[in-house]
């Protein structure tokens, strides 16, 4: 009976994606931008083509020279979490009902989605290595670890929950993205604001896109969204770094230090996991939803009633002070 169950639920799972799917390929042009129109890094960066180049790299060394050392670590972080993006387009084409088709719509999204999303790392690191303030060396080698070493988002091959992740994380890289922005144009370098600002706004459009995606799951399978929804938030959203490390350190060590510096600058916080979360749930009208199982009533009451939990905890929680010394970052 069991397995009987099973095998319904991935058949319907499978006519909910297909029906998506179809949904998807509409939207695709409004989610992601034409190649030929969209920015690109030459947009920003100095060109070595041009006399001025030599000048041009003197002030983005200067306007770098003003940021922090939290800022420039986090920016750093980062930096190798968009770099890192062969892994998560990998292991996106190993979900369910997503990749069962080289030609399909979901696999013309991932391909779209992380050819948009490649261009970030790109204009990040080119702008680490000509700001001089950083071991490009050390940095490449905690880019490479964090490829090498992989990674679990505690979602299986589930598109559901894969999709709920992406929902969660478009908008949590937006938040980073956009903080380093406004953190960027306080200690004085415009250009480093510019760039992290489009990059946030890339993230914003990602974000609502998948937010859509599971939107209409919701209005076809809420049972089975619920229940994922719920499991991805026992299990807590996990950044894509979560592995991330130096050379000479295990996995992951360097990860929490990583984040410490982000909750000291207020870059991202326990308090916009809370809110982020709460924006689900209003986005998705979790509370409205009906005909659910009692499973599914159980899923939706833990899910209600997580933000309050979670921001009791937030509130206790001490604001990290123990400065690192990161590798990446030159003396």
């Amino acid at each position: 009976m069991r397995l009987i169950s099973m095998n319904i639920r991935l058949g319907q799972r499978k006519e909910v994606m297909k029906h998506i799917e179809k949904y998807m390929l509409e939207k695709m042009p409004e989610y992601l931008k034409p190649i030929d129109d969209i920015w690109q890094p030459a947009d920003f960066l100095p060109d070595a083509s041009r006399d001025d180049f030599f000048q041009k790299v003197k002030e983005l060394q200067q306007s770098a020279k003003e940021l922090s050392y939290d800022l420039v670590a986090v920016l750093i972080g980062d930096t190798i979490t968009e770099e890192a993006l062969p892994t998560y387009e990998s292991w996106l084409t190993t979900v369910e009902d997503v990749s069962l088709d080289e030609e399909g719509g979901w696999m013309k999204w991932t391909r779209h989605w992380t050819a948009e999303e490649n261009r970030h790392g790109d204009l990040l690191n080119k702008y680490l290595y000509l700001s001089g303030r950083v071991d490009m060396r050390q940095m490449e080698i905690s880019t490479q670890y964090l490829i090498a070493d992989g990674f679990d988002i505690g979602t299986g091959r589930d598109p559901y929950r894969n999709f709920i992740y992406t929902s969660f994380q478009e908008m949590a890289t937006n938040v980073s993205h956009r903080r380093v922005a406004s953190l960027a144009k306080k200690d004085g370098d415009t250009l480093l604001s510019k760039m992290c600002g489009v990059i946030a706004s890339d993230e914003a459009r990602h974000a609502k896109a998948y937010k859509d995606f599971i939107s209409r799951v919701f209005d076809v399978d809420a049972n089975e969204a619920m229940l994922a929804f719920e499991d991805m938030m026992r299990k807590k959203i996990v950044m894509p770094a979560h592995f991330l490390r130096e050379i000479g350190l295990k996995m992951g060590q360097t990860f929490g230090h990583f984040t410490d510096a982000a909750q000291r600058l207020g870059v991202y916080t326990s308090a916009d996991y809370v809110d982020i979360l709460k924006q689900l749930i209003n986005e998705w009208n979790i509370e409205a939803i009906r005909e659910l199982n009692d499973a599914g009533e159980k899923a939706r009451d833990y899910i209600l009633a997580l933000p309050d939990r979670l921001t009791r905890i937030a509130d206790r929680m001490k604001n990290p002070t123990m400065e690192y010394k990161f590798r990446w970052i030159l003396a």
